[in-house]
């Protein structure tokens, strides 16, 4: 059976899994929509929280990340998982006690306003608009390599799929869909990471093998892969290279960022009570947890096999003036199909600088050596021909790289493709909640019927799937490096109101306006002024290098800064203004009291 044959076969036997799945549990009501009929038992949520959670980014594009750069990207790894344990702890159990079916409604009626809510509805669209476009990028990788059409077909295939299931289940439907596809992405994660830690070290779990010894040897992996990484002029693997700073902000961004992501927050309004929301939050940690410990394994592996899969010499130390590969090879040779397979959809290509058939790397970093020098100057190299390689094709393009059976290649597709979709339909459902109940029966039509506010949030939702896919075609980024600009956005917006409106009874409605507005403003200028304005290419006003940015403040870290701009514009206008009403005092007292569910109402 062809490859292509067995990605057909378990990529539609998992979509068919998913449109039964919402077909079956079709949302009837609002409170079906917005939150399951708060019916969600605290495990099975937790596996939906967890599918939700680990989005494209975190299947596709964090381990490649992680595989290009070594260590200093584990702050992906640090920031999310972080992040998860302060939701868990100061805002999920206080968020479920509200009762509300949205974070702009608990916003609303925290800060006893009606534009406080508008705000955070627009700072929700902005956030979740940046992070779907996240998903639809690695859906879009995904399709276009595995069913062999273009990238933007792949992407419209994928905006088709999740207005089936998405627009016709809301939460209730997508609840159920999550936990298939939870199981789904964490068999297809796991497999090739188990067969390709056996290859290589001999340890059944990549975990260990990570830190084990090559397989036949004494020598430990990782000592190994920074040995062949380094001889061939790459940074050292487990070195630190990045600004301390730097990686500290980051960090911290994701991890604030987290905590403040609407489409995650909305996951504990769908428990029945607050000690539910508690006990999700747990085994949603339990189940990230068995991929998150396996992507740096996966990212150090396939860091190894694609070296030394171009570079066969490297693992034995030659270094210098050696062809990688010809292009006779490349065009015939078993063992780099996979660099055929991916060169079609764009996401991996060479050059041949120099035109004599050969794609070649050298050691170019500081001063050649005399030998190296008479060698560039007698073949007339023009630099290293070094293929570029997307970091969203690592995951997807490991097994095969690895030569593993056609079933795993297959599995690996549809596990991809489970975690974008999951993700961005739980987006999706954020978005389509705020537009219909905060907007619409919030403010433009507070007379809508549930049948006219259901038809609202299905409207809403499709056209947010047209919006995303269309921004989608042309990401600002790598998968992970968009949703890490909508970290930021998090950071700097929703959390902060969030963790004053709860733990807070000094700041009011005017402080919480002010705030949000100087946190996500002050973020999206700074993002703006280095990767473009509305992401259009060139026309951003500085270049997005280390050099240029404000105290070595990246793009991506500096939520943090927007997080402080916003409490502090918000207790100082608080403080210049008059105190909130006593019932909102008292309101903001009795949430930090864990005791009841609160019951859901409608505004």
């Amino acid at each position: 059976m062809s490859q292509f044959t067995l990605n057909l076969i378990f990529i539609g036997a998992s979509f068919a899994l998913y449109i039964g799945i919402a077909i079956w549990a079709r949302a009837g009501s609002t409170a079906e929509f917005y939150a399951a009929n708060r019916g969600v038992s605290p495990v099975m949520n937790g596996m939906a929280t967890a599918a939700d959670w680990m989005s494209a980014a975190s299947f596709i594009s964090m381990a490649g990340l992680i595989a290009f750069t070594g260590y200093d990207n584990s702050t992906y790894l640090m920031g999310w998982t972080g992040g998860y344990v302060l939701l868990a702890l100061l805002l999920a159990p206080y968020l479920r006690k509200f009762g509300k079916f949205t974070v702009p409604e608990f916003i609303g009626d925290r800060f006893y306003s009606r534009t406080a809510r508008i705000i955070g509805v627009v700072c929700l669209l902005i956030i979740s608009i940046t992070y779907v476009i996240g998903q639809m990028t690695g859906v879009g990788v995904t399709f276009s390599r595995y069913l062999a059409v273009s990238n933007s077909t792949g992407l419209w295939i994928g905006a088709a799929l999740v207005f089936c299931y998405a627009v016709l289940g809301g939460m209730k439907g997508i609840t159920y869909t999550q936990v298939a596809q939870y199981v789904v992405l964490i068999i297809a994660y796991t497999i090739p990471a188990i067969f390709i830690a056996l290859q290589l070290t001999g340890h059944v779990l990549p975990q260990t093998g990570l830190f084990g010894s090559l397989a036949g040897g004494d020598t430990k992996f990782l000592t190994k892969l920074d040995q062949v990484v380094t001889d061939l002029g790459f940074a050292n693997y487990t070195g630190h290279h990045k600004s301390t700073l730097d990686m500290v902000l980051f960090t911290l961004a994701l991890m604030i960022g987290t905590a403040g992501l609407p489409h995650v927050i909305i996951r504990f309004f769908t428990v029945p009570k607050v000690s539910d929301a508690r006990s999700s939050a747990g085994w949603a940690l339990v189940f990230i947890a068995l991929l998150y410990t396996v992507a740096p394994a996966v990212g150090a592996m396939s860091r190894f096999n694609l070296t030394t899969t171009m570079w066969p010499g490297a693992a034995e130390g030659e270094t210098f003036s050696q062809p990688a590969v010809s292009l006779d090879q490349i065009d015939n040779a078993p063992e780099l199909e996979w660099m055929r397979n991916w060169q079609v959809t764009g996401l991996l290509g060479w050059e041949d600088k120099n035109g004599d058939g050969l794609i070649q790397y050298y050691n170019d970093k500081g001063e050649p050596s005399e030998a190296l020098a008479a060698t560039i100057a007698e073949q007339n190299l023009q630099g290293n021909e070094l293929p570029t390689v997307n970091n969203d094709i690592m995951v997807l393009a490991n097994p095969e790289i690895a030569n593993l059976p056609g079933w795993v290649i297959a599995i690996v597709a549809a596990g991809g493709l489970a975690a974008a979709l999951s993700t961005a339909a739980g987006l999706l459902l954020a978005i389509s909640g705020a537009v219909s109940h905060d907007l619409v029966k919030g403010w433009l039509a507070p007379e809508i019927s549930e049948k006219g506010e259901l038809m609202a949030a299905r409207i809403s939702m499709a056209v947010s799937i047209l919006v995303a896919t269309i921004l989608g075609l042309n990401p600002p980024g790598f998968a992970a490096q968009t949703v890490a600009l909508a970290f930021g956005l998090a950071a700097s917006s929703i959390f902060p109101v969030l963790m004053m409106g709860i733990f807070s009874t000094r700041i009011n409605k005017q402080g919480a306006i002010w705030g949000m507005l100087a946190g996500i403003l002050s973020t999206l200028i700074y993002i703006f002024t280095y990767k473009g304005w509305f992401f259009i290419a060139g026309t951003n006003m500085l270049e997005d290098t280390a050099a240029n940015w404000l105290f070595g403040i990246s793009p991506a870290s500096f939520g943090v800064i927007g997080a402080l701009i916003n409490f502090g514009v918000a207790y100082l206008v608080s403080n210049a203004t008059e105190e909130p009403p006593v019932e909102v005092v008292e309101l903001v007292e009795s949430i930090r009291i864990p005791r009841g569910a609160g019951t859901a109402t409608h505004h």
